[in-house]
Parts: C-alpha cells; sequence; structure tokens
C-alpha cells in the first residue's frame, strides 16, 4: 500500500506543480491513508498555501483538481493491479 500512497500523492504534486510555479508555493501537504485491504479505504488531504503574489488565484478549486487526480491515480493503480493478479 506504500506504493499506492506515493503513487497518489505524486499525481497530486504534479498537478499542483503544472499549474502554479514552484517558486509561488509557499506549503504543499498532501496526505494519503489506507485503511483495509478488501474493501481498502483511501484519504488524500491536499493542503496549498501560495504565495502572497499569488492572492486571486483559486487554491481551493486547485486543491479539489488535485484531490481527484491523485483518486484517478489510485483507481488506474488499483485496476493495473486487479488486472495483474487475475493473469
Amino acid at each position: 500500500m506504500e506504493e499506492l500512497c506515493e503513487i497518489a500523492e505524486e499525481a497530486a504534486r504534479k498537478h499542483i506543480l503544472s499549474k502554479v510555479p514552484p517558486r509561488r508555493v509557499s506549503a504543499l501537504n498532501i496526505t494519503v491513508d489506507t485503511e483495509g485491504t478488501k474493501p481498502i479505504t483511501v484519504n488524500v488531504d491536499v493542503e496549498v498555501t501560495l504565495s502572497p503574489l499569488m492572492k486571486d488565484y483559486n487554491v481551493e478549486k486547485l486543491t479539489r483538481e488535485a484531490t481527484k487526480i491523485a483518486f484517478d491515480s489510485i483507481e488506474r493503480y488499483l485496476r493495473e493491479l486487479a488486472c495483474k493478479s487475475t493473469k
């Protein structure tokens, strides 16, 4: 499950840094927690603080998008895992 968390975190981080220059990000915290095995419960928390120069940027929208992309990457990973286990 560690790999799953890393994949989700990396996807969220890449999305944020593709939208906002790294020098404009004051703080970026991405937490991915998993519970259980079957079914698995995954929680993704994305917190972003931007530079005061980015005061008009919609941070809430950015964090929602990053969270969705993290969950999309989790879903792809789990589907690939399921396909491999049925072979």
